[in-house]
């Protein structure tokens, strides 16, 4: 009890948090943005961009097929061999940048894939450019769909990047096994660990069921 109940043990449990939700948010962000584009690709005309489009498929459906950790020691020999200097921290985020781009492109396109049709084709009719109809037509009405579930998917992964800790990334759930390791009893480790996940993951739902009520009442009306 005096070993856990201790500023030492706070304020390695806040460091385990703090990487935690760095690796969700930053990778979650990261591949949000990079799913933005590969989604965009995939929906693209050009000619001259067909390779590109290959590339892009064959990304998100590589990445939605192979396991989280395998795709966590996949980047870390590959990094370790072009970027030795890298942390593992950032090795980790790499890889949950990677996962995520591929699930949030599809649900990205789905979201552009939702805008009725025939608006498109008006706005193309009416002279504006493919950006224009991007900026002004499309992403305004496919937001509503699109953030409800990435913001869910993210709330999911909080969970997914316990695989970090067979890399050495000492984040929550390592932490506990830490602690364990030291003296602590389980009950108490683990407990905290349980806690503290339940302290993100909980606000982090209630947020995202918040925001699909009020874009779904925004899309109806």
């Amino acid at each position: 009890m005096s070993a856990f109940f201790s500023t030492d043990t706070a304020a390695f449990l806040a460091g385990a948090l703090g990487r935690t939700l760095w690796m969700t948010i930053i990778g979650c962000t990261l591949g949000l943005l990079l799913g933005a584009g590969l989604a965009l690709l995939r929906r693209t005309q050009l000619r001259a961009l067909a390779p590109l489009r290959l590339l892009a498929l064959l990304h998100v459906e590589g990445f939605r097929r192979v396991p989280f950790l395998v795709i966590l020691m996949f980047v870390l020999f590959f990094v370790q061999a072009v970027a030795p200097d890298l942390s593992l921290l950032g090795i980790a985020t790499l890889a949950v940048t990677l996962t995520a781009s591929a699930y949030l492109a599809e649900i990205v396109g789905a979201g552009l894939d939702a805008v009725p049709r025939p608006q498109v084709e008006s706005a193309q009719v009416l002279g504006l450019s493919w950006w224009d109809r991007l900026v002004r037509v499309v992403l305004p009405q496919a937001w509503g769909v699109i953030l409800p579930p990435a913001a869910a998917f993210m709330v999911m992964f909080v969970k997914d990047t316990a695989l970090a800790s067979q890399l050495g990334v000492v984040e929550l759930a390592f932490s506990a096994k830490i602690l364990v390791n030291k003296g602590v009893s389980p009950l108490l480790g683990y407990g905290a660990v349980l806690l503290l996940y339940a302290g993100i993951s909980w606000p982090l739902g209630r947020a995202a069921r918040l925001l699909e009520k009020r874009l779904g009442a925004h899309r109806h009306r």
